[in-house]
């Protein structure tokens, strides 16, 4: 729990380690001497720092923090409410619900002009937030958790989403 925890912490207050990224370029070289000596090969690896790929962070206004703060706690409120958390379960949830929104509205002010990057960062912020969820909740809160946010979200999540639809239900895009 806690390592799932950090983790999404890390990667969300600490974009900047991101950018620091190396690759690794190998060089390959043929000399022939001047005289009737056999030609020699050489392979060199170096390090090449990579370019930032990525926009700098938008630090978010104390309005737009207020909001986040705001709709964490709603969302937290309604898990508690729905899923019977005991005090303990509330401060974390509260925790990865602040998190997760913080994060969200930073990649949506980050990305505005990238739909498909920032719908990547959100969905990366939406499993890492599943799986700190996982760890803080009971078995049988998050099956409940789980039911309840496909019914909303009208998506299946986990493994029985990938793949084909079962036998006879086809597709929600046939009509």
């Amino acid at each position: 729990m806690k390592t799932t925890f950090f983790a999404t912490l890390l990667l969300l207050s600490a974009p900047s380690l991101l950018l620091a990224q190396t690759t690794t370029t190998t060089v390959k070289t043929k000399t022939k001497p001047a005289t009737g000596a056999p030609a020699s090969k050489s392979k060199t690896t170096a390090a090449t720092p990579r370019p930032a790929t990525r926009p700098a962070p938008v630090e978010l206004s104390e309005e737009a923090q207020a909001q986040v703060e705001t709709r964490a706690k709603a969302l937290t409120d309604n898990m508690q409410k729905a899923l019977a958390l005991n005090p303990q379960q509330v401060e974390k949830v509260r925790q990865i619900n602040l998190i997760s929104v913080r994060g969200v509205e930073t990649s949506r002010l980050t990305y505005r002009q990238d739909v498909r990057k920032m719908a990547s960062v959100v969905d990366d912020i939406g499993q890492s937030r599943l799986g700190a969820l996982k760890d803080v909740l009971t078995p049988a809160q998050f099956d409940k958790y789980q039911r309840k946010r496909e019914e909303k979200m009208g998506v299946p999540s986990g493994q029985a989403a990938q793949g084909n639809a079962a036998p006879g239900l086809g597709s929600r895009y046939e009509e």
